[in-house]
């Protein structure tokens, strides 16, 4: 069974905390239509400020399942007959970090699910000590989809986002 995965993740600092630009930012879509090639590949969808918030999606031939790095969450995958067990790995860096996260989430041919966390991280003093702030949504579904599929309602869908100071 298909494993069919979608990172979208929106980016912003200080500048897009109020007014319109937060306006702008708030408004980004958190599901993208999927390409024609839907497996095997998993779409990325970013969208910053430096952009203002406009998509910039690419396809990347790396399996869904990733390690996570200091700026991005990781994801790990569990197959047991004909369900997949999903988790989100937090981003190494940034906050606010929680050590009662939720459990993974099972799967089943024909389910999506939507998982949302962001972040707040630190620069270094070197590169101006300021505040970036992160949200990645990851739509991850089983089986055959639809293109619009990730516009709907998920299945099951886990928030962990928090607010950001």
């Amino acid at each position: 069974m298909d494993v069919v995965a979608q990172w979208v993740s929106t980016e912003w600092t200080k500048l897009s905390r109020g007014g319109k630009a937060a306006a702008r930012r708030n408004a980004a879509p958190v599901g993208f239509r999927l390409p024609p090639l839907r497996t095997g590949v998993v779409h990325e969808v970013v969208m910053a400020e430096r952009n203002d918030f406009e998509p910039v999606e690419s396809l990347g031939a790396e399996p869904a399942e990733r390690e996570p790095s200091l700026a991005r969450c990781g994801l790990r995958l569990v197959r047991a007959d004909q369900r997949v067990r999903v988790e989100l790995l937090p981003a190494r860096s940034g906050g606010p970090s929680s050590s009662h996260r939720p459990p993974g989430v099972w799967l089943a041919p024909g389910e999506w699910l939507r998982w949302q966390v962001n972040y707040r991280v630190s620069w270094p003093l070197i590169q101006g000590g300021r505040w970036s702030y992160r949200q990645d949504t990851l739509n991850i579904a089983l089986g055959p989809v639809h293109p619009e599929l990730f516009f709907g309602t998920p299945t099951r869908h886990v928030d962990e986002r928090a607010f950001l100071r």
